[in-house]
C-alpha cells in the first residue's frame, strides 16, 4: 500500500515559504532517505496544493506523521492536510499489482 498526503496551501503561500523551505526540504529528504516518502511537490501554478506519496510498512502513518512535525504545517503555511490510503495497482512499484 501507498498513501497519498495532500496539502492545501495558504494563499499568500508563496510570499511566506522562505523563511520554513529549507527545514521543510531537509524533513522532506529525511523521509526519502529512510524510506518513507517517495515523491513529494506542488501541484499547478499556484501552487495551491501538494502531493507527496509515502510508501513503506505504514504508509498512512507515516503520511500523518509527517504532516503534524512538518514546519510548513507547524508554521502555517498549509491551511489543510489530509492523508489517504492509496491502493497502487498498475506500475513498477505498485504495491498490489494487477495485470490483465
Amino acid at each position: 500500500m501507498h498513501a497519498i498526503l495532500e496539502y492545501t496551501y495558504v494563499d499568500d503561500y508563496l510570499d511566506r515559504r522562505d523563511a520554513l523551505r529549507a527545514a521543510h526540504l531537509e524533513k522532506a529528504w529525511a523521509a526519502v532517505d529512510n524510506g518513507d516518502l517517495l515523491l513529494g511537490g506542488a501541484v499547478g501554478d499556484g501552487p495551491y496544493t501538494a502531493l507527496l506519496i509515502f510508501t513503506g510498512e505504514d504508509p498512512l502513518r507515516a503520511a500523518r506523521a509527517f504532516a503534524e512535525a512538518d514546519p510548513y504545517v507547524t508554521g502555517g503555511l498549509v491551511l489543510a492536510w489530509e492523508a489517504r490510503p492509496w491502493t497502487t495497482v498498475v506500475g513498477n512499484g505498485a504495491a498490489t499489482p494487477v495485470r490483465p
